[in-house]
């Protein structure tokens, strides 16, 4: 069975035979990258090169001179993680290649297309998972195969270092006058910075004042705008991905618009990281690579070669941890998976997963179309109850319950008959928003009265994972009991679709959506997940090595 797609890609401009861009984004994005090169341009050969001062925008003497140990070395973590950071992210994208300005994420809306599948198949089933895209392990981390747990893992990873060691520097930059370097404190650094900007985009080199002491009016404008403006960009756009953040905090995912224009800031984050690291380094290189070296590597204002021969062993340091960052991916994916665990689960949950969900769209919010994952089940035996219209499904629950019991679909119905209109977040940055009618948990909790000793309960499909073998998940028991908890039976006012789950799933709204198993076959409740299969919690955590938590 295939689900119908009635959706053709309209406005697009290829770039290359993997990538194409809607010509509006496009457009805008052009003139923004654009207008200010020509207006500079123009300047240029109308009026010539504007003066730039020797003296800086601030007085020389209120700033203080050289690089201080503390600020050289979060400088180098900085980079360090930031490289980490943007090869994960990379990896992650591709999961997903497509970004969006809307949250429905309908095939052929997306702004930027990052695969060569324009228009999605319409004689074979393709699911979320078939759109995902490899990349070169000298550019994603880990490369290679798809492996978006593993991508993760190593970006919010990088991510607490990287935010534990700027918080480190901006503090120390505030409690001292280095901040002065950065920070401006004048409206005319604007002009001055716009006469900077006029000689390099002309291809001309300003007169440069000696950084160990200060800075153009550009450099410093730029400085300012990564710490203080691009950094937090960057942190404050990743919860507007965090379903269990968004669910809880509704009105979070309306500062930037929705979930998909917080992903696609987020691109956007990256790629002016990136742009600014290429500029940063090209200037170092250009305005005396010896000196700046010395500057930021050893604290000297001279011509030794010691800060260059130290900076490639620290760029070495980098590389030769990316290599075994990408072996430990591809060779111990089982210790990278728990050394997550260990570090970032605790802050992801402490952060992400305290609070209740609570969100609620309306029906004229609900997507035209909802990405399916994972296939329809091969077993006879679901195969026989989907032809006889699930009448003889019986939902087995057990394990460590007073009151085991097996439910058929009206035996479900007859427990009462909720309903929500929810976003659901797919760990692989899709979106869509759907109405789901069942159960609530709480209710078949209350039936079957688990023990105290019961900690999760396991839920079983009859479908299989890509990797052979019957798909299944956990959840602890703190979240079955929210008010958003359910059994869903009915999807949009209609019965569960088959590629949607029929004839039962699970929706738990603070997760990701790989969480919410379909075609659900039986709960088991249990003290410990470690033996059930590869003792990770679930199919996913056992082959692919997804984190213990999923709420962002």
């Amino acid at each position: 069975m295939t689900q119908a797609i009635d959706y053709q890609p309209k406005g697009f401009i290829r770039l290359g035979n993997s990538f194409a861009i809607g010509r509006t984004t496009l457009l805008v994005l052009l003139a923004i990258a654009i207008t200010p090169f020509a207006i500079a341009y123009v300047q240029w050969l109308t009026t010539g090169l504007p003066e730039v001062s020797q003296a800086s925008a601030e007085a020389a003497g209120a700033q203080p001179a050289g690089f201080p140990a503390w600020l050289r070395f979060t400088h180098y973590l900085n980079f360090f993680f930031m490289i980490l950071l943007i090869r994960s992210g990379l990896q992650i994208l591709m999961s997903h290649p497509r970004l969006y300005w809307n949250v429905h994420c309908t095939p052929a809306s997306e702004w930027l297309r990052l695969t060569p599948v324009a228009e999605l198949p319409r004689d074979r089933l393709w699911t979320a998972n078939d759109d995902a895209r490899h990349l070169s392990p000298w550019i994603g981390l880990p490369g290679y195969r798809y492996s978006v747990g593993m991508a993760r893992h190593w970006h919010f990873l990088s991510a607490l270092f990287w935010l534990t060691n700027g918080l480190v520097f901006v503090t120390l930059l505030c409690s001292t006058d280095y901040w002065r370097r950065v920070v401006p404190t004048t409206w005319q650094i604007v002009p001055d910075a716009w006469k900077v900007f006029v000689h390099y985009a002309t291809f001309h080199l300003p007169p440069e004042p000696n950084g160990y002491y200060r800075y153009n009016a550009l450099q410093q404008l730029a400085y300012f705008g990564a710490i203080f403006v691009l950094a937090p960009m960057a942190i404050v756009t990743g919860p507007s991905m965090s379903p269990a953040f968004t669910s809880r905090f509704t009105w979070y995912p309306r500062l930037p618009g929705n979930r998909q224009i917080g992903r696609s800031l987020h691109f956007f984050m990256m790629l002016a990281f990136v742009s600014f690291i290429v500029s940063h380094v090209s200037m170092v290189v250009l305005t005396g690579v010896v000196r700046n070296m010395n500057h930021i590597v050893v604290g000297y204002d001279d011509e030794r070669p010691m800060g260059i021969y130290l900076g490639l062993v620290g760029i070495t340091i980098v590389v030769a941890v990316n290599a075994l960052a990408n072996w430990a991916a591809w060779r111990r994916p089982r210790a990278v998976q728990h050394l997550a665990k260990l570090i970032v689960t605790p802050v992801m949950g402490y952060l992400f997963n305290r609070s209740a969900p609570l969100a609620q769209f309306h029906r004229e919010d609900i997507s035209p179309y909802l990405w399916p994952n994972g296939k329809l089940p091969t077993s006879d035996e679901w195969k026989s109850l989907r032809d006889g219209d699930f009448r003889d499904y019986r939902l087995k629950i057990g394990g460590l319950v007073e009151n085991p019991v097996e439910l058929s679909l009206e035996q479900l119905r007859a427990m009462g008959r909720e309903s929500q209109i929810t976003l659901h977040h797919c760990i692989q940055g899709w979106s869509g928003i759907a109405e789901w009618s069942g159960v609530p948990l709480t209710k078949i909790i209350e039936l079957v009265r688990p023990k105290p000793e019961a900690t999760a309960a396991v839920f079983y499909s009859y479908g299989e994972g890509p990797e052979g073998g019957q798909f299944y998940d956990s959840h602890r028991m703190e979240n079955l009991g929210h008010s958003q908890s359910m059994l869903a039976y009915e999807m949009n006012g209609q019965p569960l679709p088959e590629l949607h789950g029929a004839p039962l799933r699970l929706r738990i709204e603070n997760q990701l959506g790989f969480k919410m198993v379909k075609w659900i076959e039986s709960i088991e409740f249990v003290a410990d997940l470690k033996a059930i299969y590869q003792g990770e919690g679930g199919y996913k955590e056992d082959h692919e090595y997804f984190g213990e938590l999923a709420n962002i």
